[in-house]
């Protein structure tokens, strides 16, 4: 029996994740199931971010739509990272236009030392109870289901700042002026995350995701002292169970120090070739077009497509993404078309 008629999206998937043959690259996008898709649209157009997350039937709904719209190879549960803070004891909330704002963030020793650290069961039930719930209909399709979390870095600085940042000063401020304070800080969140991905798997993830979308806002000294140690600490703890992600951006110059911190497969933004980040890391890698080559016409995309393809062409280990989450004014008929094309194997033999 050929390889190809061995594999389905889950075993693809997952055969991809441990580096081992698949008979076509595996596509999944981050942020598939959003702002892009006029169905999600309408959804958020009825219901509030918090309700959509705190409602597992709603959740269910939105995670299903990408993966009924695109030949996808996994889906992923939808959720967000911030909720987990809610249950520490912050208050979050989704500002239309704005993003997330938190009410109280992090500023003192004594408020960091007033968070909890509460079961996910617990705080994260909807979550779980998504998962439980889309599991049938994915083993249905024998398609994978990825769950997530944030690093607690990237954690951490949403706590500290109280929302997006471009200079990260707050958080800067913490770590030189108080590093007892944001060793316990990161102890706990630590905690959180992996008690967070567990349960995640536990419900009936295949696979996880740990997101460090902020770690590319340090430099290589600051990395390995403040973040390194703790983003170690989740992946040792996580162990073999199931493949695990470790995504970050902004990250080239230090991607040696991403993978020494650990995960099964290392996450490539598009700021370098991903053959090259795969020579560093020597694991299996995930990524990594520019999300703004979406935006553009099939003329444009298709060669941005063509150049992640061809350089990992032959090397295996690679589940095609984009090196960021998708753009909210992207395309819906370009998005198809990059998914057919990377299935396709076209561009392996010059044909567009």
């Amino acid at each position: 029996m050929s390889l190809s008629a061995e594999l389905n999206s889950r075993t693809r998937f997952l055969r991809a994740c441990r580096g081992e043959s698949v008979d076509r690259v595996p596509v999944w996008i981050m942020r598939q199931a959003g702002r892009y898709l006029s169905a999600y649209r309408a959804i958020r157009e009825k219901h509030a971010m918090m309700t959509v997350l705190n409602t597992p039937e709603l959740a269910v709904q939105v995670t299903l739509l990408p993966v009924d719209t695109f030949d996808l190879d996994a889906a992923i549960i939808f959720a967000d990272l911030l909720p987990p803070l809610i249950g520490m004891g912050l208050s979050v909330e989704f500002v239309p236009g704005k993003g997330p704002v938190i009410h109280n963030p992090l500023r003192t020793n004594k408020a960091i030392d007033r968070l909890s650290v509460p079961p996910a069961e617990e705080t994260m039930a909807p979550t779980l109870e998504a998962i439980r719930l889309v599991r049938p209909e994915l083993n249905s399709r024998e398609m994978p289901l990825i769950g997530f979390a944030g690093a607690p870095f990237t954690l951490a600085s949403y706590a500290i700042e109280g929302g997006a940042t471009r200079d990260f000063a707050h958080t800067k401020t913490l770590m030189y002026h108080e590093p007892a304070a944001w060793n316990r800080l990161m102890l706990k969140l630590v905690g959180v995350v992996v008690d967070l991905l567990k349960s995640q798997v536990g419900a009936g993830a295949d696979c996880v995701q740990v997101f460090d979308s902020w770690a590319g806002a340090l430099g290589r000294y600051d990395y390995q002292r403040f973040v390194q140690p703790y983003s170690r600490m989740v992946f040792e703890q996580m162990g073999n169970a199931v493949p695990v992600i470790h995504f970050s951006t902004g990250t080239s110059a230090y991607l040696d120090l991403i993978a020494a911190a650990g995960g099964h497969v290392i996450g490539v933004d598009w700021r370098m070739d991903l053959d090259a980040a795969q020579d560093i890391v020597q694991r299996p890698v995930m990524g990594n077009l520019d999300p703004g080559t979406l935006l553009g016409p099939w003329r444009e995309l298709r060669p941005h497509v063509d150049d992640v393809l061809t350089h990992m062409h032959g090397r295996g280990g690679h589940v095609f993404n984009l090196g960021h989450g998708i753009l909210p004014n992207t395309p819906v008929d370009n998005v198809r078309r990059m998914v057919d094309y990377v299935h396709s194997g076209d561009w392996a033999h010059g044909r567009s």
